[in-house]
């Protein structure tokens, strides 16, 4: 039934289920059906909460303080980037061996053009339960696909696929599919639209669809209103554009701690950021990126939060630089005893290590910070994260 059901939805949305939390529960059958999420500490925010933490009202994002009163048996677990990074690329890559019409769009999701696939599959949806079947043998994860004729059907129909199934919106059915569903759900439409809309007594996709356009015009503008009745009715011009991480790598890396107290330490801060500056460098290595900006965020106890950046003459994966760069810019926000809650660093502006030529010094070492970041990494690698630090974390550590 789905077989031919699908013949005429070339376009795949696969979305990994609960991502963060199934990677790193894997090998955790101890919390098989307990309440985790994966997260930052007592005073961080939830990064993913596992299906069992989402029946309590859990969600991605959420402070931490606010889960633990909505579930007090929850587990925290730490996250784990690389293992995170690592599994996407393997995902990845199995979408690529079935076409390579595969446009990445975040860690765990991916729109797949599956039309040059079907002399070895019988039909979209047979590719969708061999990439299902796949994912779950290799990872031991589970996905959910969206089948569609457009982009946007095959993300909404991928939600209604959660947890670990495939849904199918062939032509036929794509209006008894939409119309039902509430006007939030369609691509483009946040909190404000999904307000104002809900204000003009239009609740679902269907009641747009049958709004006239120049009513919708008038209320939301021509070139909104136009893209969401077009939307309404299924009319999707957008495709799938192929996009592979090593060719175009993420913007930026980044990685911010908050405090389990708030600090108006320096030393203390300072620690922080060099701790955040390396983590950040060791991903950037792994991803064989180099950047040449670097971005301090600093987050004070009234929850304010300010950025600073500062743009290098040479792109860097060296830990070194990298924290040099946003400790100057921490030191000339000049600030005394404010109270800092959170600190966070990125770099962004990436480019493949490879397009990266550095400028030799004349009279400099042979060898300097990035030979001994490789020895550290080849260390870590072996040995576990705690292998090598900088005498300064060994410190914090006392403390």
């Amino acid at each position: 039934m789905l077989e031919r059901a699908s013949r005429d939805c070339p376009v795949l949305h696969v979305d990994m289920d609960a991502f963060y939390a199934s990677v790193m529960l894997r090998d955790r059958p101890d919390l098989a059906g307990v309440p985790v999420v994966i997260g930052g500490g007592q005073r961080g925010v939830v990064l993913s909460p596992s299906y069992a933490a989402r029946a309590y009202g859990v969600r991605s994002a959420m402070p931490m303080t606010r889960a633990r009163r909505l579930c007090p048996g929850l587990v925290v677990v730490s996250p784990d980037y690389d293992q995170f990074s690592a599994v996407s690329s393997s995902v990845m890559e199995t979408f690529r061996q079935v076409t390579p019409q595969v446009q990445v769009i975040s860690l765990d999701e991916a729109f797949l053009d599956v039309r040059g696939s079907l002399r070895r599959f019988s039909s979209p949806y047979a590719v969708a339960e061999h990439l299902r079947a796949r994912i779950h043998d290799e990872q031991r994860i589970t996905c959910s696909v969206g089948v569609a004729g457009t982009v946007g059907l095959a993300k909404l129909a991928s939600r209604r696929a959660k947890p670990d199934g495939v849904v199918v919106v062939p032509p036929e059915e794509v209006t008894t599919f939409l119309h039902p569903l509430g006007v939030e759900e369609l691509w483009g439409v946040g909190e404000k639209t999904a307000a104002m809309l809900h204000r003009l007594g239009l609740m679902t996709i269907g009641d747009i669809a049958h709004t006239p356009l120049p009513t919708l015009h008038r209320a939301i503008g021509v070139a909104m209103g136009t893209q969401l009745h077009e939307l309404a009715w299924g009319i999707d011009g957008r495709t799938v554009v192929p996009r592979r991480g090593d060719d175009e790598p993420d913007k930026s890396i980044g990685a911010d701690e908050t405090f389990g107290r708030d600090s108006d330490d320096h030393e203390v801060i300072l620690r922080e950021v060099l701790r955040l500056s390396g983590k950040v460098a060791g991903r950037m290595r792994t991803a064989q990126v180099c950047g040449r900006t670097v971005t301090l965020k600093v987050r004070f106890a009234d929850f304010t939060t300010i950025t600073r950046s500062r743009t290098m003459a040479e792109a860097t994966d060296v830990t070194r630089e990298i924290y040099q760069t946003a400790a100057d810019l921490y030191a000339a926000l000049g600030l005394q005893r404010a109270r800092i809650r959170l600190v966070g660093v990125r770099v962004e502006g990436l480019m493949p290590r490879t397009r990266v030529q550095r400028q030799l010094v004349l009279g400099g070492r042979e060898h300097g910070w990035q030979e001994a970041d490789q020895a550290v990494d080849r260390a870590v690698l072996r040995y576990g994260d705690r292998a090598v630090r900088p005498a300064t974390l060994l410190r914090g550590d006392r403390a």
